[in-house]
């Protein structure tokens, strides 16, 4: 085996060593290969596409790789450089032409060294600098695009067409390669594609060149964002465990992680108490939301829908030109004009007055002050939150509301259930969690401070706050001495 042909085999096993399979395929049957090259992008990295006057910008962390498909002569490393192509789908065939010179010129450096992993690590670290891309990259606009494609840079329909540019480059010459040698080398058509037509007149349903290949970059990006997601480990936020991706929630909004175990229950409490505006990030001062799907995997179908619908209720609670049909067995919600005084509902057809939610009686006087007040008074028959949570946050939003807000409440439970029901609810939930009682006469007993040794302020009964057990008049003290209540 020549010389040649020993470096040749061994920088070919020194790169399957380095990259992934992915990343590196050799051709076993000759010295050849393709190497798959992600370019180092730096933070805020921007990739934009002027349409007009607008310009749209993506902040991405992925472009798709280079591809790098080259063969070895068999003179190579001594006196020939590689023969190889470079492949790209977002950089135009001058771009390409000028990495496949700077390529060639750094295996003139070399002076006869193996140079594939040199190739590698320019094109990954300093391609973007080389061809002035420093944090934006500017995709080319369709309204620049030529039909011609003899000339230096390709238009955005080449990307489309062929799906990516190439410059091949021969290895013949030891010396700098010439400009001719340096031209776009076309790809064929796919047989399925036809030429379109001048006069055709292109559907505004279809992407153009410069949207297809902008698409593809932002689809790339996401596909990589995720698989880089699903190999890391992540601290919740919430309980502050590791744990594997595969365990965790990304909130798309505003990118905190938390583990699916503490999110979901975060969840599911804030639905079953009827609170879905708190259906929020658990991050301190984040109002960023889930979305739909996160919530349905988190909670289940069940809850899922209570919070469907909830949430559909609140939004409808807040539009002005709602109304409710008045039948209890109905209840549907049903949009108001609001140059007439008549309403029908679209659920089972029940036409009634906004007024005073009767029957439509025409242009006749409804006396509506008076049914309105009885309406608010008895509300709908909606449901109260079950939990002491969720009527602690009925009754903050209704007592802190604004008049409009109230006045939507008390149509939904009632002006009476508002505010007896709900405060004498929180009254005695105020009560049982707060105080204790009596052993001796059952008053109910608050404790301000002080030791656990309590005296009923009704019948003077002494008592043990921690146990409640009646304590003698004398040596009282002893219950905590002699027990396992502490004083």
């Amino acid at each position: 085996m020549s010389a040649n042909s020993e470096e040749q085999e061994d920088e070919l096993l020194a790169l399957q060593s380095i990259f992934d399979p992915e990343e590196f395929v050799r051709n076993e049957t000759k010295s050849a290969g393709e190497i798959r090259v992600c370019v180092e992008l730096p933070t805020d990295f921007t990739v934009a596409l002027r349409e007009g006057d607008s310009l749209r910008q993506y902040e991405i962390s992925f472009l798709p790789p280079l591809l790098l498909t080259f063969e070895l002569p068999a003179d190579y490393p001594s006196s020939s450089p590689p023969s190889f192509t470079l492949t790209c789908s977002w950089l135009t065939d001058t771009q390409l032409s000028a990495l496949a010179a700077q390529l060639t010129d750094l295996y003139q450096a070399t002076g006869g060294a193996v140079v594939l992993f040199t190739w590698v690590q320019f094109l990954k670290e300093d391609a973007l600098g080389f061809l002035d891309i420093h944090t934006l990259l500017e995709l080319p606009s369709d309204e620049h695009s030529t039909q011609n494609e003899s000339q230096d840079s390709l238009n955005a329909a080449d990307f489309l067409n062929k799906g990516s540019v190439s410059v091949s480059v021969p290895s013949s010459s030891s010396g700098p390669l010439d400009q001719s040698e340096q031209g776009a080398s076309s790809l064929p058509i796919h047989p399925r594609e036809s030429t379109p037509n001048k006069d055709q007149t292109p559907s505004p349903l279809c992407l153009t060149p410069s949207q297809a290949l902008l698409s593809q970059l932002l689809i790339y990006n996401a596909t990589q964002q995720q698989k880089q997601f699903a190999t890391t480990g992540f601290d919740c936020g919430v309980c502050f465990m590791r744990r594997l991706s595969s365990d965790c929630v990304q909130l798309p909004e505003c990118g905190h992680i938390f583990c699916q175990a503490c999110l979901g229950q975060f969840c599911k409490l804030q639905i079953t108490d009827g609170n879905v505006q708190g259906v929020t990030c658990p991050q301190a001062e984040c109002t960023a939301t889930p979305t739909p799907a996160q919530v349905r995997s988190l909670v289940g179908e069940e809850l899922f829908s209570r919070y469907d619908r909830l949430l559909l209720q609140n939004t409808l609670d807040c539009m002005s030109d709602i109304v409710y049909c008045p039948r209890r067995s109905c209840g549907s919600a049903v949009i108001q004009e609001k140059s007439s005084k008549a309403a029908m509902c679209s659920a089972c057809s029940y036409a009634f007055c906004v007024v005073c939610r009767k029957t439509y009686h025409g242009t006749e006087d409804c006396q509506g002050k008076k049914k309105v007040t009885e309406i608010d008074t008895a509300g709908s028959g909606v449901d109260l939150p079950q939990s002491q949570e969720g009527i602690m946050a009925l009754w903050d939003d209704y007592s802190t509301g604004s008049k409009q807000r109230r006045k939507l409440l008390e149509s939904r439970y009632g002006r009476n259930t508002l505010q007896l029901t709900v405060s004498d609810c929180l009254s005695e939930n105020w009560k049982i969690c707060n105080s204790k009682t009596c052993p001796h006469c059952f008053s109910r007993i608050q404790k301000n401070g002080g030791c656990n040794m309590m005296t009923c302020s009704q019948c003077r009964q002494m008592f043990c706050w921690v146990c409640v057990a009646r304590l003698p008049s004398v040596h009282a003290g002893s219950h905590f001495a002699e027990g396992t209540c502490n004083h």
